[in-house]
C-alpha cells in the first residue's frame, strides 16, 4: 500500500490550489484520511481530516478556506485550498488509515508568494 501526494506548486496570495493523495495497492478498507503540513522551522501540524464517513475537521487557521473531500472509487482524498496566504506555505503530507495501519505519503510543496 502506498499514498502518493500531488498537486503542489507556486501560487499567489489569494489564489487557489488543490492537492490530492491517492492510495494504491491491495486495498480493502480506508478509514480516516488526514492532511498535515510542515512549514520551515515549524512542527508538523494537522490541517484537515475526514473520517470514513463525511465528517470533517479543520485547524482554525484554515476554516472557511480549505475543504477536504474524498473520491471513494479512486481511493483519493483532495484538499481544496482557497484564499491562500503566505503562512500556508509548507510541505503538505497526507496520512491514511488503511486496513487498520497508518501510512504516510511523500510531501508536496505548496508555496504562496507574490
Amino acid at each position: 500500500v502506498q499514498l502518493q501526494a500531488s498537486g503542489g506548486g507556486l501560487v499567489r496570495p489569494g489564489g487557489s490550489l488543490r492537492v490530492s493523495c491517492a492510495a494504491s495497492g491491495t486495498i480493502f478498507s480506508i478509514g480516516a484520511l488526514d492532511w498535515y503540513r510542515q512549514a520551515p522551522g515549524k512542527q508538523r501540524e494537522l490541517v484537515a481530516a475526514i473520517d470514513s464517513g463525511r465528517t470533517t475537521n479543520y485547524v482554525d487557521s484554515v476554516k472557511g478556506r480549505f475543504t477536504v473531500f474524498r473520491d471513494r472509487p479512486a481511493n483519493t482524498v483532495h484538499l481544496q485550498m482557497n484564499s491562500l496566504k503566505p503562512d500556508d506555505t509548507a510541505v503538505y503530507y497526507c496520512n491514511g488509515i488503511i486496513q487498520g495501519k497508518s501510512y504516510w505519503g511523500m510531501g508536496t510543496l505548496v508555496t504562496v508568494s507574490s
